[in-house]
């Protein structure tokens, strides 16, 4: 017997285990099982990882795709043609953003203000909106103030007239920007002047004392035949409202507190005002003809108004002779009176962004020149540009260069003329007051109690605001 074999006293040897079929015993061991699982969970997560990974790319590039606006952008003098020019230079080089024109017919409609207000709390109003500089208050809750960005690539704080900064600016905000810029001045029948041999008036001195006087023509009988200076009345002189407010300010008054510290300063200038059309002195009365066609008729030797006269004393008489000038001065004060237009961004725009942008393009130096050379071909000039370091382009035209000259001295006011934002419009509100006030003045109320009862007004509808 071998003696390593087992004694026969151990019995008999053990029976081995069945084999299960999902085990086996290669390599030391493992189950079949857990590896087909483990596979199937790593070909699951690496499924998942590839969709993943395709989903995020596509996420990732269509986030970096700019999508498509469209925004609405509300003019009013300029027509599509016009604009066009514009408008497509910015959408070459924007192919993301197009812009919507419209130009809104604010003298046949009227109620422009209501309309755009109506319009922007339905959600349908336009994005990018054309306002008077003297609605800025009225219309501040309408409007998206500019970010510091827009600000500062703009220059408005540094290249852009004072007057900019003051009327397009609410509690620090920003909240409109120009492309023109207009302000009262004086326009001269050149030919009456030297039939008198009168050289350009300086200041309103000389105009009471002498050249109102040299200049009317009466009959026999005391009455006007060809006036001097449309001044002393309301209804028959274009911007009255702007001439009365040049005269307040040149002389000291507050425009928002005309019987504040400053009222005497009031009282004096409107009585200063209504003096040309008093008494046996008048030299304007309100049976004359509208100043403006009087002025193209070339009866009226001396007459106050905005670039955009022009265009219509040149439609009405081509052959007229005239030269602009500065306004007068009055106390040594060269103030004048600024109304123009500005573009703002609404409130309940989708795309602020893009709007911004666009107002950013429409303000730059070469877009503003390029503006004005459109205009030029379909009218005798264009936009007075609103930046001083773009007053130089237009020294060589004689005819609209004082406007600009002025226009750092220049001051919007809350008796704007033409604005048309309607008879609920806080502008037009002010103006009903401010027409009561010179006519009741030249019915014979004092100018005291005339301006007494303007303040209240010009309170009243400023705290609505």
């Amino acid at each position: 017997m071998d003696p390593n074999s087992p004694p026969a006293s151990r019995g008999p040897a053990p029976i081995a285990a069945p084999i299960d079929p999902y085990y086996t015993n290669e390599k030391g061991g493992g189950s079949i099982f857990k590896k087909i699982l483990f596979l199937v969970i790593a070909i699951v997560l690496l499924v998942l990882v590839i969709v993943g990974g395709v989903f995020l790319a596509g996420k990732l590039q269509s986030n970096s795709k700019p999508k498509d606006v469209t925004l609405k952008y509300w003019g009013l003098w300029d027509d599509a043609t016009v604009m066009q020019p514009i408008i497509a230079d910015f959408e070459r080089t924007h192919p993301h953003t197009k812009i919507q024109y419209e130009k809104q017919d604010i003298k046949g409609l009227g109620q422009y203000v209501d309309r755009l207000a109506t319009r922007i709390n339905k959600g349908d109003g336009p994005d990018i909106v054309r306002f008077h500089s003297s609605w800025t208050l009225q219309l501040k809750n309408y409007l998206l103030p500019f970010p510091q960005s827009l600000v500062t690539d703009t220059k408005i704080d540094s290249d852009y007239y004072k007057t900019v900064q003051r009327d397009m600016k609410v509690n620090g905000a920003y909240y409109g920007i120009p492309l023109g810029i207009d302000t009262l001045a004086l326009f001269v029948n050149t030919q009456a002047l030297e039939s008198k041999g009168l050289a350009i008036p300086q200041d309103w001195n000389d105009i009471y004392i002498k050249y109102a006087t040299e200049l009317v023509v009466k009959d026999q009988n005391g009455k006007i035949v060809t006036p001097s200076i449309s001044l002393g009345t309301y209804d028959n002189i274009s911007h009255a409202s702007d001439i009365v407010s040049l005269l307040l300010l040149q002389n000291g008054a507050d425009l928002k507190d005309l019987s504040g510290s400053s009222k005497e300063s009031a009282y004096d200038a409107m009585k200063f005002y209504a003096a040309f059309a008093s008494g046996e002195k008048a030299v304007w009365d309100a049976t004359l003809d509208n100043s403006t066609l009087a002025f193209a008729k070339g009866n009226l030797p001396l007459y106050f108004g905005y670039s955009w006269d022009i265009f219509s004393i040149k439609a009405l008489n081509p052959s007229l002779q005239f030269q602009v000038v500065k306004v007068p001065k009055l106390a040594g004060r060269n103030n004048t009176v600024a109304s123009y237009w500005a573009e703002g961004v609404t409130s309940k725009t989708k795309n602020s962004k893009e709007a911004f942008e666009f107002l950013k393009y429409l303000s730059k130096p070469e877009t503003l020149q390029k503006l004005y050379q459109t205009q030029s071909k379909v009218r005798l000039f264009g936009t007075l540009y609103p930046r001083r370091s773009m007053a130089p382009l237009l020294s060589s035209n004689n005819l609209v260069y004082p406007f600009v000259e002025q226009a750092d001295d220049a001051q919007s006011t809350y008796f704007s003329s033409d604005t048309y934002d309607g008879e609920n419009g806080m502008i037009t509100q002010m103006n009903v007051y401010m027409g009561n006030a010179v006519r009741s003045v030249n019915n014979n109320t004092s100018a005291d109690s005339a301006i007494d009862t303007l303040a209240k007004g010009v309170a009243q509808v400023l705290s609505r605001y």
